[in-house]
């Protein structure tokens, strides 16, 4: 995986990204394209990557982003940590 990116279905700027650090750990990307920037670490080793693909494309759709990030982490039990807020 090299970058993953997911925009808003409904015309806003809203953007949710999955990248590789330099130390080859998977972080979650938000950007709301006018005033948040929010990063998050993935704390455990993905056996499936494809599962948190679905997690940012489900919630990238939802209206309020963030809160549905979170529900649909916690459905796969997918563990992540805050790196910026």
């Amino acid at each position: 995986m090299g970058q993953t990116a997911f925009h808003a279905p409904y015309g806003g700027s809203v953007f949710l990204g999955l990248r590789k650090n330099r130390a080859g750990v998977t972080e979650i990307v938000y950007d709301d394209g006018v005033t948040r920037r929010l990063v998050w670490r993935v704390t455990q080793a993905l056996a499936d990557e494809g599962r948190l693909s679905d997690a940012l494309s489900r919630a990238v759709g939802q209206t309020r982003v963030v809160p549905a990030l979170y529900a649909e982490l916690k459905k796969r039990a997918i563990l992540v940590e805050a790196v910026t807020r």
